[in-house]
């Protein structure tokens, strides 16, 4: 990695940082905080306490049974502290960072907690802030305080936002001035350590007019026995004609919920690209919402996710178009082999000034195995009459003709089902082609099709 001009010092634990999830670790990450932030964290552990547990009576939820994935009354916060020097620190870890050299800066977090931060001196002058959340709640107190868990998203958004609005630990700031344009992605890696524990982080994300970033993140853990938690919030907006990219591949080991919640607003001639990799944790829950606020905002949704053993996806997505003159295009595809299950739950809203939305929304799923299973709901809800939006899902085997033609050209059968798997998951890629994100995804991809 490149010299560091602000690197962020390791937290230290406190011997009285309570580990349990309950209104006393609120108070304890509240000490010394300024009173917004500690009121914030007080409203939001009220809204966690007065909204239920989702259930599958629910259809935003009808397939995944959070009651048999999470029991707060068992999970702890990760303890307060940060690895050793880079020699010791987990080979996945190490690894993930040195294949990620090529950036404008990079955060490392470990456990929900920043603790390697640098960034570009150049993209420093020019008023680029890449900085923990820990760090900016006193050095940049008018950005957090005006949308960090505010309009962005607020803890009424349901009880994993509140309680992530509570005990969020640490998490990453990344502001771009007006106009400046960076031309490498920041990278940020984010390792989980503690079976059992429960882990909460927050990125916020915020580009000014006409300014240019792209955002990769990477969650890594080694396989647990305990079943643990990681929640993370993200906030993202991109300003009048700015553009952002925002990459998350998640590679967590078995044993680990993997609860998300994303959030992004698109203001006017804006656009603002999401791609979301899943391939890794026992569960996975994602809950995407992309706001087009300014006439001639643009999104793209893109989504990729591998399941095999008994691996479960259960993606929820919306694409809400506030404003006229409008388009979002999404794309989820995912292929599951052996137990592995998927739900995919997505809407198009078209509000009734939304005249000239252009929007469209695809799910395709390839089963390998007879056991696993895909459920598709796409839905459209229009209150607009000059509009041109679609929807389509798809949940099918592997094409026997591509199959046929691969063996005919000498490939085994092996070979052959590993590039129509390929192939088929690719194009997602294709279309938001950053550095290292596509060899780095292809290469887990192989690695779990090595079974195939």
């Amino acid at each position: 990695m490149s010299s560091s001009p602000r690197a962020a010092e390791a937290p230290v634990a406190e011997e009285d940082t309570p580990s349990s999830l309950d209104e006393s670790a609120v108070e304890s990450i509240s000490r010394g905080a300024p009173s917004w932030l500690s009121e914030r964290r007080r409203h939001a552990w009220s809204v966690f306490e007065d909204t239920p547990l989702p259930s599958t009576r629910s259809e935003e939820w009808r397939y995944t049974d959070v009651s048999r994935v999470v029991d707060f009354a068992d999970l702890r916060l990760a303890p307060d502290g940060m690895p050793a020097e880079n020699g010791s620190r987990p080979a996945g870890l190490t690894a993930a960072m040195e294949e990620d050299l090529a950036a404008s800066g990079h955060a490392v977090l470990v456990d929900g907690n920043v603790v390697h931060v640098d960034l570009d001196p150049a993209l420093e002058e020019q008023g680029v802030i890449l900085t923990s959340l820990r760090t900016a709640v006193n050095e940049h107190v008018g950005l957090l305080e005006e949308l960090l868990a505010t309009e962005v998203l607020p803890p009424e958004e349901g009880k994993f936002q509140a309680l992530n609005a509570a005990l969020w630990s640490d998490g990453v700031l990344l502001y771009v001035p007006p106009n400046v344009k960076l031309d490498l992605p920041v990278r940020a890696t984010r390792w989980l350590s503690h079976a059992g524990s429960a882990v909460f982080a927050r990125t916020l994300i915020v580009a000014e007019p006409g300014s240019q970033v792209s955002y990769v993140e990477e969650l890594l853990s080694e396989d647990f026995d305990k079943r643990t938690l990681v929640s993370s919030a993200v906030e993202v907006v991109a300003r009048d004609g700015a553009q952002i990219q925002y990459v998350s591949v998640q590679r967590l080991g078995r044993g680990v919920f993997c609860q998300s919640a994303q959030r992004t607003l698109a203001h006017r001639d804006s656009k603002l690209d999401t791609l979301n990799v899943n391939l890794g944790a026992s569960v996975t829950r994602l809950d995407l919402n992309a706001q087009l606020l300014g006439a001639g905002a643009h999104s793209e949704m893109l989504g990729l996710y591998f399941g095999d053993q008994d691996q479960h996806f259960d993606h929820n997505t919306s694409q809400d178009h506030v404003a006229p003159d409008t388009g979002s295009d999404l794309l989820y595809k995912g292929a599951l082999d052996d137990r592995a299950q998927a739900a995919f739950r997505g809407i198009i809203r078209v509000h009734p000034d939304a005249q000239r939305t252009d929007a469209y929304q695809t799910n395709r799923n390839l089963l390998l195995s007879d056991e696993c299973r895909a459920n598709s709901l796409p839905n459209l809800e229009i209150q607009a009459d000059d509009v041109k939006c679609s929807h389509g899902a798809t949940v099918g085997q592997l094409d026997s003709e591509a199959l046929f033609y691969l063996l005919s050209r000498g490939l085994s059968r092996e070979q052959a089902e590993r590039l129509v798997v390929l192939g088929f998951l690719g194009d997602v890629m294709a279309r938001l082609p950053l550095g290292g994100v596509v060899e780095k995804v292809t290469r887990a991809i192989e690695r779990k099709l090595e079974h195939v």
